[in-house]
C-alpha cells in the first residue's frame, strides 16, 4: 500500500516591506512521505519569500514538469517558478526557458556546496535565475517551526526574514549565490 500524503494546514501573514506586500492568507501544504519538515518549510518560506495573490503550491515531488511553487499568468504562462534543492541542469535551463524569473532555493551544506562549484559557470549564463542556499542550523531551526496547524507571522526588510509563531522567533538571511546570471 502507497504512502499518502500528510497535510498541513499554515495561517500566515507577511509583511514584506521590500516589496510593499502585505497578505493573511490560510494554505495547504501536502507534505510528501519522502519529504522532510525542514524541505516543507523551506517549501513554505520560499512562498512566503514570494507572497501574492497568485502563487501557488504544485504537485512539487510528485510531478517532474513542475515546480515547489509557481505563479502562473492570464495566459497560463509562467511568470514565477520556485524550486528546491540540487537540480540537475537539465530542468534549471528548462525551467528558465519557461519561465519569467527562477528562483532555486539550495540546503544541506554537504551537498550544495560541491554541487554549485561544479555547476555555477554553466548557471550564469541564465540571466533570469536566482540561486539561494539556507544554511544547516537555520533549515534544522525551521524544522522545528512545523506543525500540522501552524500560524506563522513573517517581516521581510532589507533581505531579511523575521519569522515567528507562538513560541520559536527565527531570524533568516539566505546566501545569495547568484542573482540575474551574475555571482555574488
Amino acid at each position: 500500500m502507497a504512502l499518502k500524503a500528510t497535510i498541513y494546514k499554515a495561517t500566515v501573514n507577511v509583511a514584506d516591506m521590500d516589496r510593499n506586500v502585505f497578505i493573511d492568507n490560510t494554505l495547504t501544504l501536502a507534505r510528501h512521505p519522502s519529504e522532510t519538515a525542514e524541505r516543507m518549510m523551506l517549501r513554505l518560506l520560499a512562498w512566503m519569500v514570494h507572497a501574492n495573490e497568485r502563487l501557488a503550491f504544485t504537485r512539487g515531488l510528485s510531478a517532474e514538469d513542475e515546480p515547489e511553487v509557481w505563479q502562473l499568468n492570464d495566459h497560463n504562462g509562467i511568470d514565477t517558478w520556485i524550486d528546491l534543492g540540487l537540480p540537475d541542469e537539465r530542468r534549471i535551463k528548462k525551467a528558465c526557458s519557461r519561465s519569467q524569473q527562477v528562483w532555486l532555493y539550495t540546503y544541506n551544506g554537504r551537498a550544495a556546496q560541491p554541487w554549485w562549484q561544479q555547476h555555477q559557470n554553466k548557471l550564469a549564463q541564465h540571466d533570469n535565475l536566482t540561486v539561494r542556499y539556507l544554511n544547516d542550523e537555520k533549515l534544522a531551526a525551521l524544522g522545528q517551526m512545523a506543525s500540522r496547524s501552524m500560524i506563522l507571522q513573517a517581516t521581510i526588510q532589507d533581505g531579511t526574514i523575521w519569522l515567528s509563531d507562538d513560541v520559536n522567533h527565527l531570524e533568516i538571511q539566505f546566501e545569495q549565490w547568484q542573482e540575474g546570471g551574475k555571482n555574488r
